[in-house]
């Protein structure tokens, strides 16, 4: 039974009994009875009113506490005829209103902050307490092996998805608090990835921001390399240009000279410009990059062009006791392609692939030392490989390759794989050079969208 009706008992049961009180008077006194009794009545019904006035804030309350619960923050409560009580029902409208302000300005903050997720090019990846996965945007998804992953820990994540991703989620698992660190995966594609904190319900919970820098870096690095090869090209081709006339007007005086010195003369000058022209042609092989025209587009059959590189390579690698040859090679259409310079590209990559065999681990038999090709086409994408089975990649990062400058091989230039790279960014292929399980070394070009 509820508080409003036991105030009703209780006040309807003390009434009754002095009514009973009342009845005893009626043979002696009845005139006093009917009075009491009209006093005892007019009491109840006093009792009754001023129950309902004390119980009515009751009302009230039940009725905030409804709306409360609804989440109905934009309804009010009606005014009352009691001035006392109107100062509580405006206490209730006053917190209705404040908690529905609030509510209005968190929406729309929430509303702005998940366009601005969606919007970032960086990913964000918001975790719960339990450091699962809570939340990801649009760029995130974007990422190898973040693909439905909801209420699962990065490990986890990684166990799921192919080597080529593990690494970086490996390395966002490990990100420390507050530090930010530039990260590379398998591809080589780098990224910045920072690890913070908020609070939430007053309990910390991680997020992550991984923002990828692969195109920004590479054309820093391009700039840089390209103002560099210009000012050494500009210095050396003068010096080149200046002694070589020097050197050339310094033939006309051998006759001049005695029989005896006329030969060792004519040995040095001609010697020293063959080291001018040697440091033209070196100096040459930089600024190819540089000077590298727009590709013209033109359906090429890829096979052909590989077939003629394994033609070109084979005396080659039949000499230094390598095998060079299909492992797989499906038929595809032909493709929008610069063939020349495309040709020039794929000849450095197995010209690398032949070096880098000869110059790995092989114990010269030949199915240890093997530069296989491979033309497949998978799920609607065309794939070139070049395997070799050199490992000069193993203790590699992935970050250095592509890199200006950088090189494996003893006595290289660095500028082979930039020259390659070029090429298939100008075309827009898509590329990896990673090692494999099985010890060998896999360059892969996706010849399509």
């Amino acid at each position: 039974m509820s508080l409003r009706w036991r105030l009703y008992a209780y006040l309807i049961g003390a009434h009754l009994l002095f009514l009973a009180i009342t009845v005893v008077l009626f043979r002696e006194q009845p005139l006093l009875m009917l009075g009491l009794e009209v006093l005892v009545l007019l009491s109840l019904a006093l009792g009754v009113w001023l129950l309902r006035r004390a119980l009515e804030p009751l009302g009230y309350t039940r009725h905030f506490h409804d709306l409360l619960q609804d989440q109905h923050y934009a309804a009010r409560l009606q005014l009352s005829s009691d001035k006392e009580l109107n100062e509580l029902v405006q206490l209730f409208n006053t917190m209705l209103g404040r908690l529905y302000q609030e509510r209005l300005q968190i929406g729309e903050q929430q509303g702005f902050l998940d366009r601005l997720l969606e919007a970032t090019p960086s990913a964000v990846i918001v975790f719960d307490f339990d450091g699962r996965i809570s939340l990801l945007n649009a760029s995130a998804h974007a990422l190898r092996g973040l693909g439905d992953v909801k209420g699962k820990t990065l490990a986890a994540c990684a166990l799921e998805v192919d080597e080529a991703g593990v690494g970086l989620l490996a390395q966002l698992d490990a990100l420390p608090l507050g530090d930010s660190q530039l990260l590379t995966d398998a591809d080589g594609r780098r990224y910045r990835g920072q690890r913070g904190q908020f609070y939430d319900r007053g309990f910390s919970r991680h997020f992550l921001l991984v923002e990828e820098l692969t195109e920004e870096l590479e054309s820093s690095e391009k700039a840089t390399y390209e103002k560099l090869i210009r000012v050494l090209a500009h210095e050396v081709n003068n010096t080149v240009a200046a002694t070589g006339s020097v050197l050339d007007s310094l033939l006309y005086y051998r006759s001049q000279l005695a029989e005896r010195d006329s030969e060792d003369f004519s040995t040095a000058i001609l010697a020293v410009q063959r080291r001018n022209a040697s440091l033209g042609e070196f100096i040459e092989r930089f600024t190819r990059v540089v000077k590298m025209p727009a590709p013209e587009l033109r359906p090429a059959a890829v096979r052909d062009i590989m077939d003629d590189i394994l033609y070109l390579y084979r005396e080659q690698c039949r000499s230094r006791g390598i095998t060079i040859a299909w492992q797989r090679c499906d038929e595809v259409p032909a493709i929008a392609m610069d063939r020349h310079l495309m040709e020039q590209a794929l000849l450095n990559v197995v010209k690398n692939a032949m070096e880098a065999v000869e110059a790995g681990a092989g114990d010269g038999n030949s199915n240890h030392r093997r530069i296989d090709f491979v033309l497949a086409q998978d799920a609607g994408r065309v794939r070139l490989s070049v395997i070799d089975s050199g490992n000069l990649l193993g203790d590699v990062p992935a970050r250095q390759l592509f890199t200006p400058f950088f090189t494996t091989k003893k006595g290289g230039q660095g500028i082979g794989l930039l020259f390659v790279r070029e090429v298939l960014n100008r075309h827009g292929y898509a590329y990896r050079l990673a090692a494999t399980n099985d010890g060998a070394t896999s360059f892969d070009i996706w010849l399509t969208a």
